[in-house]
């Protein structure tokens, strides 16, 4: 991502991407759906209901209906499976920022 000149910030689990979207105001977010000590779903909850306008892609090993139904619940506003292809991620960030 960097390489594209997009400025990352990584966080090691679900409570600290909190922290980090509520602090650092990043302009969107790709949250890992299978995130340690707070999952991904739950961080997205909580991001959502602090900062309403943030994009938030949710990332998932697992391409199921379902999944990509609760994260839209979570407030996801899109989902891409992994392993992801680049460009494809490259095209879908574009859309939002």
């Amino acid at each position: 991502m960097e390489i594209e000149g997009y400025e990352v910030i990584e966080a090691a689990d679900g409570s600290e991407a909190v922290t980090l979207a509520l602090n650092a105001r990043p302009d969107l977010i790709l949250m890992d759906l299978s995130l340690p000590i707070v999952d991904g779903l739950t961080a997205s909850k909580e991001i959502r209901n602090r900062r309403s306008m943030v994009p938030i892609v949710a990332l998932s090993g697992h391409d199921v209906v379902d999944l990509h139904s609760d994260a839209r619940a979570a407030g996801c506003t899109d989902f891409i499976t992994k392993p992801v292809d680049f460009d494809a991620l490259i095209s879908l960030i574009s859309k939002y920022v």
